[in-house]
């Protein structure tokens, strides 16, 4: 484990500095990409004709591999943060719009119905009553892509050590220093993992009434409700 944490100079970063780019470059680009998703996801679920292309379209982008895309992006961006974290927005639209169109759909009509004899219009039934219902969907669709844009990251160690914690890859290979390379690939795997299990943490408190996989409160539900053949005789 000597020179794990040894961070080589032409990095210009150390150890923790490193992470915190990584997670910037993997994050912002998922919010980004939640912003969008939320308008479009809306729009396809009022005209349902709209999905089929829309999806079929961040299909295609995320078909194209993210290498071509820098090519087309560095004459206008250089070599940037902005490279390597528009095509990760982008990416990230194809997990979170079907996740949210699911979400919200599988809100009851009756519902809807309700919110609509109270007086809500499109947009507060959407924000106030379609998003709440719909958010164990939507953060499965987040846990998704933050996953993939935590490890899509160090792909931009191609376009001049933008790869955050995948430049320590490269520099593994530069130096002839294996420990490097093992570096970034377990401290990416617990940033995946943490932010995985934040998400879920999130989940649980939105979501107070949905059940936690413990089965610790059922069976003292289960005895503490008579049965029907003793509810009966009382």
């Amino acid at each position: 484990m000597n020179g794990f944490f040894d961070i080589p100079s032409d990095l210009d970063n150390t150890y923790f500095g490193l992470i915190g780019l990584h997670l910037r470059e993997a994050l912002l680009p998922v919010l980004v990409g939640l912003l969008a998703a939320l308008p479009v996801a809306q729009l396809c679920v009022r005209f349902r004709w709209l999905y089929p292309p829309v999806l079929g379209v961040t299909t295609v982008f995320y078909a194209v591999p993210s290498l071509a895309v820098f090519v087309v992006l560095i004459d206008y961006t250089g070599q940037t943060e902005l490279t390597v974290m528009i095509p990760l927005a982008v990416y990230s639209l194809v997990v979170l719009v079907p996740a949210i169109v699911d979400g919200v759909r599988s809100v009851p009509e009756e519902t809807l119905a309700a919110s609509t004899a109270m007086g809500f219009g499109p947009v507060r039934r959407y924000l106030q009553v379609q998003l709440p219902i719909a958010v164990p969907a939507i953060l499965a669709g987040l846990r998704v892509a933050v996953s993939a844009s935590i490890s899509l990251v160090s792909v931009g160690a191609l376009i001049g050590n933008q790869g955050a914690l995948g430049n320590l890859l490269a520099d593994a290979q530069k130096y002839g220093r294996p420990e490097l390379a093992v570096n970034s690939v377990l401290t990416t795997a617990v940033l995946a993992v943490l932010c995985d299990a934040l998400l879920v943490l999130v989940r649980n408190l939105l979501t107070p009434w949905m059940p936690r996989g413990g089965g610790g409160r059922r069976p003292k539900q289960a005895a503490e409700r008579p049965e029907p053949q003793e509810a009966a005789t009382r």
